[in-house]
């Protein structure tokens, strides 16, 4: 008797074995497409529009602006993997449902909660994944894609042994906001130059200078001369001097504090929002953003348990709504994301509310489909 009750059990678990291995194998191929493919929407949506903006704009090299979007790659990954989690679980539930293959397992007494069960776990594993990357490689990758950044603003790309060239810098209007004129570039160092000035209102300035170079704390000219003129064309004042750090209005420190959150871990964001010279606009943002750190993985395991109900199809429905229905829960998910973010940034709610509104929302409506699938299913 034991015996059998012993092959009876063993030949379950064998079964229920096969089953998680049946589902993860599809699970994962649909979950790798999904990854891949909102992570090249983003990028082609934000990303190259970024990078387009900075090689005309700012006169950034392809090559570098490229390594500057590698680079924040581990950061978009991190906002993929919950939707191609989603992805996975709605496409490959609702085949499933489709093809009748979740009948055939209800009708062997598995029910709905079992059949979700290696997803769940999965979902988790893949949440735990996203925190450790946003923990430990995207914050790394975000602050090197910055130094890089501020960087190649500061050397302004002069290509080295070229002559008699002008390249220009545009203001956020595509108006002309500099131009600069190099005699002669060789081995780092500039010959002749002539900077024309727009920047400052009802005046222009011109700078003159024999030899100057580039660095990362701006432009260096020596035994050079700066004329302000008005609009009529009348010279206010002249400047001469035999050595000068220009930075042309790059304000490398607002640079510095952008994305402050994103090149920090949970930890060290903590101890960060503990310093006592954060404006309270800044405190907000970032205390907001460190809640988001722990409420954007949990997002994982949010999708799922709303994914899994409504990937369940109906008898009557007889076609595959799973990519309909991924499509609207990301774009509500993400709506409501972006409005809680701004509410909590604005001081209108709680920061840590702010974070955490998107996930009890759709955990909360989740729950609710899933109880009532589970209950009706079994």
């Amino acid at each position: 008797m034991f015996l059998k009750i012993y092959e009876f059990l063993k030949e379950k678990y064998n079964n229920t074995k096969v089953l998680d291995k049946y589902l993860l194998k599809q699970i994962i191929m649909m979950f790798l497409m999904g990854v891949f493919v909102f992570t090249t929407i983003i990028f082609a949506s934000d990303t190259f529009i970024t990078l387009i903006k900075q090689i005309s704009q700012f006169g950034v090299p392809f090559k570098i602006a490229l390594i500057m979007i590698l680079l924040n790659l581990p950061a978009v990954i991190v906002l993929s993997i919950p939707m191609g989690v989603l992805l996975s679980t709605v496409m490959v539930l609702n085949k499933l449902s489709l093809s009748s293959e979740i009948t055939v397992m209800r009708s062997c007494g598995i029910g709905l909660n079992r059949i979700a069960k290696p997803i769940f776990i999965f979902s988790i594993v893949m949440a735990l994944s996203t925190f450790v990357i946003n923990e430990s490689v995207a914050p790394v990758m975000t602050r090197t894609s910055k130094d890089l950044a501020l960087w190649s603003l500061g050397q302004k790309n002069i290509p080295d042994g070229k002559e008699n060239f002008v390249f220009k810098e545009l203001s956020s209007g595509s108006y002309i906001r500099r131009l600069f004129y190099v005699g002669r570039s060789h081995r780092k160092k500039l010959y002749n130059v002539t900077v024309l000035d727009n920047s400052k209102p009802h005046t222009i300035q011109v700078l003159q200078a024999r030899e100057g170079k580039t660095s990362t704390k701006g432009w260096v000219f020596e035994k050079a001369a700066i004329y302000t003129i008005d609009q009529n064309g009348e010279i206010l004042n002249t400047a001469l001097f035999d050595t000068s750090t220009v930075q042309f209005g790059l304000d490398l420190s607002k640079e510095m504090r952008d994305n402050v959150a994103s090149e920090m871990n949970f930890v060290r964001l903590s101890k960060y929002l503990k310093k006592s010279n954060i404006s309270k606009a800044d405190r907000r943002n970032y205390t907001v953003q460190l809640y988001d750190k722990l409420a954007l993985p949990l997002a994982t395991v949010v999708f799922v348990l709303l994914g899994v109900p409504l990937a369940i199809t109906p008898p009557r429905v007889r076609y595959n709504r799973g990519f309909l229905f991924t499509i609207l829960i990301i774009f509500a998910f993400y709506v409501l994301r972006a409005l809680s973010i701004s509410m909590g940034g604005a001081g209108t709610i709680p920061p840590a509310l702010a974070a955490w509104i998107p996930d009890l929302v759709l955990a909360i409506f989740g729950g609710i489909l899933y109880y009532k699938k589970v209950y009706t299913i079994s």
